[in-house]
């Protein structure tokens, strides 16, 4: 069975699991008419830590619907509540647009904290592919807050206290995937996409800086939180284009580099598994 059919399974089998309402849903968090998220309130009379869920699809598809349903509930049992956001597709706007939604997401999530009833302090980053990316991209990016900004929303932080990606990339540079990943991995049809570029592009000046900018493993300082990185194991890197676009190998080259620097990551290579995710969760959304 191939990694796209054991990810169609089991999000049929989340689906025979009831998923509880959300509290808010479809709320507007930025302009364009992606800018989505519904939000599920874990019961507390204290401001709750939030995890947010970025769903995948190669920048070009998918829905904040596909959060499991599992997590959910395991988070809202353990007081955590749980946010599920859209965001632009790369077809409508091709980097950073679709890194910038996550990051507003996140902001305006803070900026209504109080009328929600979540602690701003304690905000985590979960999501599967393209959302595992961007997920990573915003636990080691520098802040993204603009104190001067007219909109409110602008002026909050972007920062987190930890981020759990699920077969994800740490870098979205095709040079780096090619020598790291190996294969044909770097060849993936969404990559152009993403940045929208022509084929004579792609080793242009402005690619570069664009790759740069994308991968999340550049962005790595000694002041980062916490990952838990969960791959399959099941993409291998192949004489096929785009295989291996989910490998562990990205994970394995994360994890290396965040050693270097003193700081945690966990990596796992095998089924999924939400207790073990929500754990993580528990830890690093503690109160200090």
């Amino acid at each position: 069975m191939n990694l796209i059919a054991v990810l169609a399974l089991a999000a049929l089998l989340q689906a025979q699991e009831k998923r509880p309402a959300p509290d808010v849903k479809d709320e507007k968090y930025g302009p364009h008419e992606r800018n989505l998220l519904d939000l599920w309130k874990a019961k507390s009379e204290s401001p709750t830590p939030l995890v947010v869920f970025i769903h995948g699809g190669g920048f070009l598809r998918g829905d904040k619907g596909a959060v499991n349903t599992m997590l959910i509930r395991l988070c809202l049992e353990k007081g955590i509540s749980v946010a599920s956001i859209n965001y632009r597709f790369s077809k409508q706007a091709p980097f950073p647009a679709p890194f910038h939604d996550s990051a507003r997401a996140i902001q305006y999530l803070r900026f209504k904290a109080g009328e929600l009833n979540l602690d701003p302090a304690r905000f985590a980053a979960t999501g599967s592919s393209a959302g595992a990316g961007m997920s990573l991209w915003l636990a080691f990016h520098d802040d993204l807050a603009d104190p001067k900004s007219e909109d409110p929303v602008l002026r909050q932080s972007t920062r987190l206290k930890g981020a759990l990606p699920l077969d994800g990339q740490t870098s979205y540079d095709p040079r780096w995937i090619r020598e790291h990943v190996g294969g044909r991995a770097h060849e993936h049809s969404a990559l152009p996409l993403l940045y929208g570029l022509q084929p004579d592009e792609l080793e242009s000046e402005k690619a570069i800086k664009m790759y740069e900018e994308a991968a999340p493993i550049r962005h790595l300082t000694k002041d980062d939180p916490p990952v838990f990185l969960s791959y399959t194991g099941l993409d291998k890197p192949s004489d096929r284009s785009g295989v291996g676009i989910h490998s562990e190998k990205f994970g394995e080259a994360l994890k290396a580099e965040m050693e270097k620097l003193g700081l945690s990551c966990e990596l796992k290579v095998g089924p999924h598994n939400v207790e073990e995710q929500v754990a993580f969760f528990v830890k690093v959304l503690k109160k200090d």
